[in-house]
């Protein structure tokens, strides 16, 4: 998965996750969403101290699949609310749009939506520098601001190491794993 290929998820902080509530909250949450938690695992990864979530279901690859998570919050509100973090919910779909949509205290606290086709972007006045700076006023990079991250850091989320957890399983010790490699300083 790159850049080019659609995809969604949810976006947090490390701060203030609290591990053993993840299975119980992305099983109510897919409950609330109209899914059933019995078909589906949760993919965790971690980059820069960023947290993504993404279901490991049917309904949730592809462009359809991307577009799922515009249409449903609920794990963002449950997290907002039991880790005290702020949640991004996030759909890029490259032939259609960028959405982010925030949550605060269990609470849908803002949002942004760029849709291609209404922005006034004529692509071929435009040099490739000229195109670029364009872009970082879009909805994934303004998302990688709030959380340090380029637009490209977070268009690449997908393919940094994940855990897939299933959503029957008590107690995560694989997820600790990515939390302190979090937590190492980086290297470069």
């Amino acid at each position: 998965m790159t850049q080019g290929q659609a995809h969604g998820g949810y976006l947090c902080r490390l701060d203030g996750l609290e591990t053993a509530a993840i299975p119980t909250l992305a099983r109510q949450a897919l409950k609330a969403d109209g899914q059933n938690p019995d078909t589906a695992g949760l993919l965790v990864s971690v980059h820069k101290k960023v947290v993504r979530f993404a279901y490991d279901a049917p309904h949730t690859y592809g462009r359809r699949g991307a577009q799922w998570y515009g249409r449903n919050h609920a794990l963002a509100a449950l997290l907002s609310e039991s880790s005290g973090s702020t949640v991004h919910v996030y759909v890029f779909d490259p032939e259609e749009l960028e959405q982010v949509i925030t949550y605060g205290a269990g609470q849908r606290v803002g949002g942004e939506t760029l849709r291609y086709d209404e922005a006034e972007v004529d692509v071929e006045e435009l040099s490739d520098q000229a195109f670029e700076a364009l872009r970082e006023r879009w909805p994934m990079a303004h998302l990688g601001r709030l959380l340090g991250l380029s637009r490209l850091e977070v268009l690449r989320l997908p393919l940094a190491k994940s855990v897939l957890i299933r959503l029957d399983a008590e107690g995560l010790p694989s997820l600790e794993q990515l939390w302190q490699q979090a937590a190492r300083p980086v290297r470069g």
